[in-house]
């Protein structure tokens, strides 16, 4: 089965087409010991099968990291009095600054 989602731990700068610029410099943080938050990568196969087939690819393996990145954080997703606060961001191989719009709250 192929991989769509990687931890910041199992990814490196060598899997920039795979994980996007951000996504692979971030991972590489993480392997060098710099303070990085948890987190994950959704690679650019998974949006490739995205746009084939209009549905979500792995939606069990998302959901499986987000578990597991609740669970490093100690807290959830949605909870109201504590809620996990995450970033989320598009990435390419390439920088390409303004091409995604910023939403907030």
């Amino acid at each position: 089965m192929e991989q769509f989602v990687y931890d910041f731990e199992e990814g490196n700068r060598d899997l920039k087409d795979l994980l996007g610029g951000k996504g692979a410099n971030l991972a590489e943080m993480t392997n060098l010991g710099l303070p990085v938050p948890p987190g994950f990568t959704i690679t650019t196969d998974a949006c490739r099968e995205f746009l084939r087939t209009g549905e979500v690819p792995a939606r069990d393996e998302i959901e499986r990291h987000l578990a597991t990145l609740e669970d490093k954080m100690g807290r959830r997703l949605g909870d109201a009095a504590d809620p996990l606060l995450v970033s989320v961001r598009s990435g390419a191989k390439f920088s390409m600054p303004g091409m995604m719009e910023t939403v907030l709250n």
